[in-house]
């Protein structure tokens, strides 16, 4: 065998090999896929429900969640926003979860969605709300999460308070805790890095133990590693946002922190960042908060 044969033989094995290869891994991701997702094909209204690995709503039959899905009306509200309206479907007496329904219409809105199921898909944290999966239809879209019973921290701080449990310094701490965690996994521990964009007391939800859950992802961007902003349109909350964020429409994770800083002054003093009395006197919660005395600045309705 000549030298050029031999080469050439070398370079075809080589090649070969390498495609093998690339095959056999190709293999091996997709069936840790499907055992990650269970995918079920609904034929009547040419939907197609993706479930994540969550044996609440894997041990249900597709048909009667479906038929649930559609059977949601404005009764079944439980909170909206801007990136869609959120449902409380009801499955049976003791099964029920939240479904965010969002309406196509527009590239960017779809394009939100995907982004949407890329970062919430594999996330796991306690101080995270997990998304248990999503259904596709062609006028709509719904992600499926678990429900949180014990509402949002803007319902708790601002509702009635003949029908709010009131809470309580120590509880505020607690979910000021949990919400940081939440926020510095998804800034730290995440790959890609995530901006959530939208850090809003109605965005933190809280479970049975009153911990605290960071959610809605709709108008999150995701980060390369080696990136630390994100360029784009100004999203969010009037209120929440960081000044420079008008100036620069530059979303970071900077801003993130300081509209959790936000937060914690509404856990502190009891008022939304719109408050009308800010809007009259042309400041902002954080203005107001700096020109008072503690004692005065304090949320006193709740102890």
């Amino acid at each position: 065998m000549t030298g050029s044969t031999a080469l050439a033989l070398y370079i075809t094995i080589s090649c070969l090999a390498f495609v093998i290869s690339k095959i056999v891994v190709s293999c091996l991701l997709y069936r840790r896929w499907t055992r990650k997702h269970k995918i079920i094909q609904d034929t009547l209204s040419g939907g197609r429900l993706v479930i994540f690995r969550s044996p609440t709503i894997q041990s249900l039959s597709s048909k009667i969640f479906v038929k649930k899905l559609m059977e949601l009306s404005s009764k079944d509200i439980i909170g909206s926003g801007g990136s869609g309206t959120v449902y409380r479907l009801a499955i049976d007496d003791t099964t029920a979860f939240a479904v965010k329904r969002l309406n196509k219409g527009t590239t960017d809105r779809d394009c939100g969605f995907e982004r949407e199921l890329d970062a919430m898909g594999d996330i796991k944290h306690r101080n995270i709300a997990s998304l248990n999966g999503y259904y596709i239809a062609p006028q709509f879209n719904f992600l499926i999460y678990e429900l949180m019973p014990n509402g949002s921290l803007d319902a708790l701080l601002h509702g009635n308070l003949s029908k709010v449990k009131p809470l309580d310094w120590p509880t505020r701490c607690k979910i000021a805790v949990g919400a940081a965690r939440g926020i510095s996994y998804l800034h730290h521990d995440c790959i890609p890095h995530i901006i959530h964009r939208d850090i809003k007391s109605s965005n933190i939800l809280l479970d049975h133990n009153m911990e605290a859950r960071v959610s809605d992802f709709g108008l999150a961007t995701l980060m390369k590693p080696d990136q630390s902003h994100v360029s784009t349109v100004v999203a969010g909350t009037f209120g929440y946002l960081a000044p420079e964020y008008f100036d620069t429409g530059k979303a970071t994770t900077k801003g993130d922190v300081y509209s959790f800083g936000v937060v914690l002054l509404e856990l502190l003093t009891g008022r939304r960042p719109t408050d009308e009395l800010f809007l009259e006197e042309g400041t902002k919660l954080a203005t107001w908060t700096c020109t008072r005395k503690l004692n005065k600045a304090v949320d006193h309705r709740r102890k």
